[in-house]
């Protein structure tokens, strides 16, 4: 399971509150945390508007590097931001993320084709989130017909299939489960992203359905997930379907994660 770090977001209160007051040892230990924690890239987010998210991104990207070569998931709605960002990188990492919207592949594709950059795709476009499998599938349609343009090969694209609140979902996450089995029937060496924390907005136990969401998605083809890598619960989780879906074979990883302290008993 690839790991985005999520812990660097000025949404978060307490980051917000750092970036207001240029904390860097804050921002430094959480980057060094999720590193150590096994994370694969550590995601920053500003969470402003405007000019001032460059500054506030080119920041967070430099704090992280100072702690850790874990590569950067540069993360902004705005796909023009984050291309400006990619050349204070010090390695490939992730560009968090295009879509469907308006000109976002076109800012972004064009500046990672030819390198090892790898780039999450949201299947909303300019009409928004698509309310059916169908919908959202000719999304991912428009998109991969745009990746073979800039020869952005499957296996550089984590695929968002969009997690909504399941308190508001008339279906559960069935849409969310057929969207990513039909995704990986037309290209296998695709990957598939979700943030697992927006499925349970607005419920108690929010852990209980961020955890049996992650079983229900990886069965179906999720092999990426946005979340909290020092929550060792759901590592075990994490690790432990990974065994039973014949992904570790022995279940080594499972044991040497054990071993490590990656999760708790």
């Amino acid at each position: 399971m690839t790991i985005v770090g999520e812990k660097i977001n000025g949404s978060i209160p307490a980051v917000a509150k750092a970036i207001a007051e240029k904390n860097a040892d804050h921002i430094r230990a959480l980057a060094k945390k999720q590193a150590d924690a096994g994370a694969s890239f550590i995601d920053v987010c500003a969470s402003v508007q405007g000019e001032e998210e460059l500054d506030i991104l080119a920041w967070l990207v430099g704090l992280v590097q100072e702690v850790t070569d874990t590569p950067i998931s540069i993360d902004s709605p705005n796909a023009k931001h984050c291309a400006r960002i990619i050349p204070l990188c010090k390695k490939p990492g992730l560009i968090n993320s295009v879509s469907g919207e308006g000109d976002k592949i076109e800012q972004v594709f064009p500046v990672i084709a030819g390198t090892d950059w790898r780039c999450i795709a949201l299947l909303c476009d300019d009409t928004g989130i698509p309310k059916t499998s169908e919908k959202r599938l000719s999304v991912f349609d428009a998109i991969m017909k745009k990746a073979q343009v800039y020869k952005i090969l499957p296996e550089r694209l984590y695929i968002d299939p969009l997690v909504e609140m399941l308190c508001t979902s008339e279906d559960g996450i069935a849409l969310v489960i057929d969207t990513i089995k039909k995704v990986k029937q037309r290209y296998a060496d695709i990957h598939i992203i979700g943030a697992a924390s927006n499925v349970s907005f607005n419920l108690p136990a929010r852990k209980y359905v961020n955890q049996g969401f992650i079983i229900l998605a990886m069965n179906a083809g999720l092999d990426s997930a946005i979340l909290d890598p020092l929550n060792k619960d759901m590592r075990g989780l994490i690790y432990a379907a990974e065994a039973l879906l014949g992904q570790d074979e022995l279940c080594m990883e499972y044991i040497g994660a054990f071993r490590e302290g990656l999760f708790g008993t």
